[in-house]
């Protein structure tokens, strides 16, 4: 149900490091703007006013909103003013919960930056039926997860359909490119996730069951069991270059997984799909990738061990509303390349890219976009309300906004060999 609000986009949690950037570029895309009415919320009025007083003179009367992330009452008026709740607010397991249910019960579109299959299988659970009956568009993974990947292989899917008449029964993602830093909520996000007083055998499942997101019916398919300590690393013929494991590669395949099965297994039934990191060729090559997928699975488990954990929360990750400085946000930049294989058919493959640090200032301008499509494009968006990926529910108006305004460049090439690329990037 559309209702008729206040505003079109609330920006949820814009005190927090995330929050203040995905601010400043919601502020910049709309300028001066008149015909997108746009708000910022969270839970402090005095550091609201110092994030508007950043946003330039454009912003000088945007409205803030008050509320609390476990205050239902708050929660419902907030949602009650607007069309679209954008949502920075993470860990999502331990903030996000009670706006989720307001924004369904609402028929408030949503969408966040969320990473963690288990909260999100939650609110799948607990509110997709309620979603389809009141039309709400709740829309998870909208940024650095699972973005590039979601819509890099419905982008990919598409043109190998249009030339081909079938699509790629098999699609592997890799990683050429990925500087910048992080943040404090990313590093909350981590540790959260990664708490051992949390463990579960459903905690455990939703990190190694590569369907865990699919609907219900339909988690089974050809791909393995994801493993994020894997230390495994393996030469991929097609990039000329050893690869390690990807440690976002578990949650991306997810949302990817989810995709074709809500749109109708547009990708085949027996799609399989895998992510992975390129480090280099050669012996060298190889010893890189085995240093750095064993240093990952070392930083997971110091993450896990309470001694070792507390010490990282000290003195090696941000602090809740740090981030990288100005100039790695700006100088950061990520690439993949997406190989399509076809049975009896010829290999494709997609260039994705993205400009600005991926995980702060890449991510928020991904999400905005997501926020303005859900708030502008909501006529055109081809399905109802419910639980969505982003290229489920938006497809081509997001991969139209994302390259016209997000910095990012999708680029199709029908066949030949993608070492080159690789060795040029690595």
């Amino acid at each position: 149900m559309e209702h008729d609000s206040e505003f079109d986009i609330v920006l949820w949690g814009a005190t927090g490091f995330t929050g203040r950037l995905a601010a400043e570029k919601l502020a910049a895309r709309m300028g001066n703007r008149g015909d997108l009415r746009w708000a910022i919320g969270g839970r402090g009025r005095e550091q609201l006013e110092t994030v508007r007083s950043r946003l330039g003179p454009a912003a000088a009367d945007i409205p803030v909103i008050m509320g609390d992330n476990h205050d239902m009452a708050s929660l419902e008026a907030l949602v009650a003013r607007t069309r679209v709740v954008c949502s920075t607010v993470g860990p999502y397991d331990l903030y996000g919960s009670e706006l989720v249910d307001a924004c369904v019960r609402s028929g408030t579109h949503y969408c966040d930056l969320a990473a963690e299959p288990l909260w999100i299988r939650k609110m799948m659970d607990l509110h997709g039926a309620e979603a389809a009956e009141t039309g709400a568009r709740i829309v998870h993974a909208c940024g650095m997860d699972s973005i590039p990947s979601d819509l890099g292989v419905y982008f990919l899917q598409q043109r190998a359909m249009q030339l081909y008449g079938k699509p790629c029964s098999r699609v592997k993602m890799r990683v050429t490119e990925l500087r910048g830093g992080f943040s404090g909520g990313t590093a909350a996000s981590l540790l959260h996730g990664t708490d051992p007083e949390l463990r579960t055998p459903e905690m455990g499942r939703a990190m190694t069951d590569p369907y865990y997101l699919a609907p219900e019916g339909h988690r089974q398919g050809p791909d393995e069991a994801d493993d994020m300590r894997s230390t495994k690393v393996e030469y991929d013929e097609d990039m000329g270059a050893w690869t390690k494991p990807f440690f976002m590669g578990p949650m991306n395949s997810k949302i990817v997984r989810r995709t074709n099965a809500l749109l109708g297994y547009p990708y085949g039934d027996d799609f399989r799909y895998d992510e992975a990191r390129v480090v280099g060729d050669g012996l060298s090559g190889r010893i890189k990738a085995k240093a750095e997928a064993l240093g990952y699975v070392a930083f997971l488990a110091s993450a896990s061990a309470p001694t070792t954990r507390s010490l990282l929360r000290k003195y090696v990750l941000p602090a809740s509303g740090e981030g990288p400085d100005e100039e790695t946000r700006h100088s950061g930049q990520w690439k993949i390349v997406l190989v399509g294989m076809m049975e009896d058919g010829p290999m494709v493959k997609a260039f994705v890219s993205g400009e600005g640090d991926p995980a702060t200032d890449s991510t928020t301008r991904m999400l905005i976009e997501t926020a303005i499509s859900l708030a502008e494009d909501a006529d055109e968006i081809p399905v109802g309300g419910g639980s969505w990926t982003p290229a489920a529910a938006m497809g081509d108006l997001l991969l139209d906004r994302l390259t016209e305004n997000a910095g990012l460049s999708f680029e199709f090439e029908p066949t030949s060999t993608v070492a080159g690329y690789a060795s040029a990037t690595s």
